[in-house]
């Protein structure tokens, strides 16, 4: 044993010495350094040129120095995407509706794991994660909403916060995966996403935008960040160094900022901010941009142009170095240096294990939300069961999602739990048989699946016909049950579902008046005609419908009639409802409106008309509004699109198996309107969301019904007064209760009336009846409490004061205004059965200080026909009239004006013609001076125009400043 151990000792001297002697020269491959000592290391070993390649997504290695190559960028939004088989969980917006952090943390350490293992067995696997997306879902016509979390900001960066947190794990060096937020900055449209500029005053930037990000970025669970494509008042975000200096001020992490896929290119392409890329991309990498994901493989454009802005002097070397250290630091915390230290290293198998499989149902179920409920469900056991419509059984994806081992629809799981003889599916579909007027043969595929006119069996020739509103159309081929395709120009029977950048598996009819069906393929935008071969090849190539092929359509099967005929004979029937991901919302394409399909609001007649037990079940992306005729509905219930479990999931609750504790993260509107416009993000101005909305929605933020009886009994709250002077607000609402700062504790009585375990998401929203400000109907606290029947719990809701705190455009802080607060408690933001209230006191916000000091014109209590605009490329913000007006202006309320006798105001052009800047008196509307912008210059261009005001004024006035013509006012200021 003393031989053993004295070899031992040896042995590991040996290796001790060898480290050493690996160390001595190269310091960056000491374990024992701190990480940033080694990154710093390493960058002095770099040549200039590796260090501009290293800037490129597609990173070269650098054998010399131990660095293998390297790529920013994997997909797990919800799964690993794109590389192969792995366990598919429910989209974000379903998995935000579990309103669990710890079942979302689970899901991410699941994903990061699962990545880990397609690194073990590819290490061209980029261990820097490109999720979570945390932009809030404030308009549901967005195109990519299944992508985000909630319409709330501070509850969309509580669960990111969680699922980036399984992400990168819990080792205090190494991180399992480098999670990316995404996108970066009021990204909310794919309606001209690269060229759009998003209007977000400083209240929204500051109360609803920016605490989606700050949350993940503060509790350093992440490492890096993604610009988005769009323009914030006027300026890329990939330029945009304010805001990238005010991510970065949140972390003393080194966030490595990794542009979106193009954009790059589309500062001088699209949306030409700048002249030439030389020029944009040493303005990228001095905003603050240290990874240029464009060109896709391609490093040469982008290593060319950095090398050339270097040589020009508009890029220096500290500033390269910077953005390369980033990455250095990054790479080292995935274990890329040390292996043999890595705590989070498996091997490829660990993919699509059992404990996996569980969690993605267990997720399901978790996020169904039961909507609406007479009583229907759960299902009465020995009921027969009629689930009808296009995801009776199928189980969809939409761009992001991963390749699930396989995939369990609701009509399979509902048969499996209750017995096939009491499970009756339809989808829905109306089938058809196709024949070519051309060569008059039946439209069939060929073994390989090509299409072909070649006078087949009719039985051969049988295509179900799903439409998806606005006459999108999938064509199935019910032999083979594969769906047509067009991506190869021939058309084939081969898809197993949409998919694709592009779908390809999309298609529109145009119905001629003699019947006849000519038919475009989408995704090419071309027409089907029968080649002239000897099989009569279906192709996608003609012009339109006057060229394309004729066929004529012969009726197999009514959907409805089917649909009709399955409901009538069933107990209850599920009439299910929504979309397929890749068409009519995804990411390049907004939703082209917020109702149902008119031939599923079909379905469901058919299906309610032949039994009034029916269920609304909407499989969905997004929120709907729903028709009148739905309201007849015995229950309405809603799902994301859920991934392989989804069919077991949905099962679990319609049943009873498992209790429903899904909440809506995000509301349904009343009607169309209430959205507000798409494209405008002035959320406070346009009164729109949750938070700022008149009008409650159809189904409100936290809406969710459980099958207990849930009944609140009384509130209280204390203190009930706070007095705030000298209050340290910090960073102003959102994040965890601080030991020692002010809290108002919510007390309440919960009650389960009912025959079941009921399961309550206990809320507290927040209002300011006579504030001063439009006051957001905030969510300030919620608790989860789980109740057997009959029984009552006494639950404590932790509200901080600065929950009830709004940003001060005055003085640019963070303020808790004196008055009366009304804390509501109940089961969802529109539903609040208790109220309590609080009385703050405090110094009021005095006047506005306008003498001797400027007032950025961003920084207006409102504006009227201006747009914010960029003050210069670099930094600050202006206004300017809006696109299609003349004319605007800002208002400046409660201003202190005492002894003021000129007007300064600094302006600048957008082109030639009169412009001048009035101030009036916002109350009478008299006129108090007015300033002609001067001609000449350009947009960047900032002079300052003084006139006289005569006087005296009174000690405070309400200021209206117009801007007319073509003009653009910064600031303005009185002395």
């Amino acid at each position: 044993m003393a031989d053993d151990v004295r070899t031992a000792d040896r042995t590991e001297d040996r290796t001790e010495q060898r480290t050493e002697d690996r160390t001595a020269d190269r310091p960056w491959l000491d374990a024992d350094r701190p990480v940033a000592e080694r990154a710093r290391a390493l960058l002095a070993r770099l040549t200039r040129e590796e260090k501009v390649a290293l800037l490129h997504q597609h990173a070269p290695a650098v054998e010399r120095l131990g660095l293998a190559a390297f790529h920013t960028g994997a997909e797990v939004l919800h799964g690993v995407a794109w590389l192969g088989n792995a366990t598919a969980f429910p989209q974000p917006v379903g998995l935000a509706a579990t309103w669990d952090a710890d079942l979302v943390e689970r899901v991410g350490a699941v994903v990061g794991t699962e990545l880990r293992a397609k690194h073990a067995a590819d290490p061209s696997v980029s261990l820097n994660v490109w999720a979570p997306v945390v932009d809030p879902l404030r308009h549901p016509a967005w195109g990519r909403n299944e992508e985000g979390f909630s319409s709330d900001p501070h509850v969309t960066a509580w669960l990111a916060t969680a699922y980036a947190r399984g992400l990168r794990g819990d080792h205090p060096v190494y991180w399992r995966t480098v999670p990316t937020l995404k996108h970066f900055l009021a990204y909310n449209a794919e309606t001209d996403r690269a060229v759009v500029s998003m209007d977000v005053p400083p209240r929204v930037l500051r109360e609803y935008e920016l605490p989606a990000f700050r949350g993940p970025v503060e509790a350093g669970v992440v490492g890096a960040v993604m610009p988005s494509y769009n323009l914030v008042n006027g300026r890329p975000n990939h330029v945009a160094r304010e805001l990238l200096d005010e991510l970065r001020s949140w972390t003393d992490l080194p966030l490595l900022v990794v542009s979106d896929a193009a954009a790059p290119g589309n500062l001088v392409t699209f949306e030409r901010y700048f002249d030439d890329h030389v020029a944009s991309h040493a303005a990228m990498v001095r905003a603050g941009v240290d990874s240029f994901t464009d060109n896709d493989a391609d490093a040469r454009p982008t290593v060319e142009r950095l090398t050339a802005a270097l040589d020009a002097g508009l890029l220096t070397q500290a500033e390269v170095d910077r953005a390369v250290l980033r990455q250095l630091e990054l790479r080292i915390r995935t274990g890329e240096l040390d292996p043999d230290r890595d705590p989070w290293v498996v091997g490829p198998d660990a993919i699509d294990l059992p404990a996996h499989r569980a969690l993605a149902r267990e997720a399901v179920a978790r996020s169904v939300v039961v909507l609406e409920n007479d009583g229907v469900l759960p299902l009465v056991p020995g009921a027969s069961v009629a689930v009808v419509g296009p995801h009776a059984d199928r189980v969809l994806h939409d761009w992001y999602s991963g390749t699930p081992p396989y995939l369990t629809g609701l009509g399979t799981a509902l048969a499996d739990r209750l017995g096939a003889d009491r499970v009756a599916v339809a989808d829905g579909a109306t089938r058809v048989a196709l024949t070519s007027t051309s060569t008059g043969g039946w439209v069939r595929p060929l073994p390989d699946g090509t299409l072909v006119a070649d006078g087949g069996a009719a039985d051969d020739a049988l295509v179900d016909v799903v439409d998806w509103g606005e006459g999108l159309l999938t064509l199935r081929d019910v032999g083979r049950d594969r769906l047509w395709s067009g991506g190869g120009w021939v058309l084939r029977a081969d898809a197993t579902r949409v998919g694709g950048w592009v779908a390809q598996e999309s298609f529109r009819a145009h119905r001629h008046d003699d019947g006849t069906w000519s038919l475009q393929h989408v995704g090419s935008g071309r027409w089907v005609r029968v080649q002239h071969d000897e099989a009569g090849t279906l192709v996608a190539e003609a012009q339109g419908p006057g060229t394309a092929e004729r066929f004529a359509v012969r009726l197999v099967r009514s959907g409805e009639v089917e649909v009709a005929r399955v409901a009538a004979d069933a107990d209850v029937v599920v009439v299910t409802a929504g979309n397929d991901p890749h068409l009519h919302g995804r990411e390049t394409e907004d939703r082209p409106h917020l109702g149902l399909p008119a031939s599923q609001r079909a379905l469901w007649r058919a299906a309610a008309d032949a039994n009034p037990r029916a269920v609304l079940l909407v499989v969905s992306s997004y929120p709907y509004v729903l028709p009148p005729e739905v309201d007849a509905a015995s229950a309405v219930v809603w799902s994301s699109h859920g991934g392989q479990e989804l069919g077991p999931g949905l099962t679990d609750v319609l049943v009873g198996d498992v209790e429903p504790t899904g909440r809506l993260a995000q509301s349904w509107p009343a009607d169309a309107e209430q959205p507000g416009d798409l494209l405008d993000y002035d959320v406070v101005g346009a009164r729109t969301t949750d938070w700022y909305s008149p009008r409650p929605p159809r189904y409100a933020l936290g809406h969710g019904l459980t099958y207990g009886d849930v009944r609140y009994v009384t509130a209280t709250a204390g203190p009930a007064s706070h007095d705030v002077t000298g209050l340290d607000l910090g960073r102003g609402p959102g994040g965890p209760v601080r030991d020692g700062e002010p809290v108002v504790e919510v007390r309440v009585t919960v009650a389960n009336d009912g025959r079941r375990t009921a399961h309550e998401l206990v809320q507290v929203h927040a209002d300011a009846p006579a504030h001063r400000l439009p006051f957001p109907h905030r969510l300030v606290a919620h608790e989860r409490v789980a109740l057997r029947p009959g029984e009552s719990a006494d639950v404590t809701l932790r509200v901080p004061v600065r929950e009830l705190a709004v940003w001060d455009v005055t003085r640019d802080r963070w303020v808790v205004e004196p008055g009366t607060y009304v804390l509501g408690v109940g089961p969802s933001s529109a539903e609040l059965p208790l109220r309590v209230a609080v009385d703050v006191t405090g110094p009021a916000v005095p006047p506005r200080r306008v003498v001797g000091r400027d007032v950025r014109a961003a920084d207006a209590d409102a504006r009227h026909g201006l747009a914010l605009t960029d003050r210069t490329r670099d930094a600050g913000d202006a206004v300017q009239p809006r696109r299609g007006s003349a004319a605007g202006a800002l208002v400046l309320r409660a201003c202190d004006v005492a002894g003021a006798t000129t007007l300064t105001a600094e302006v600048a052009r957008t082109r030639p013609g009169p412009a001048a800047v009035t101030l009036l008196d916002d109350t009478s509307g008299r006129e108090l001076a007015r300033a002609d912008v001067p001609e000449g210059g350009g947009r960047y261009d900032w002079r300052r125009v003084t006139v006289p005001v005569p006087g005296p004024l009174p000690d405070v006035l309400d200021l209206r400043v117009v801007l007319d013509g073509p003009g653009r006012l910064a600031a303005v200021r009185l002395d």
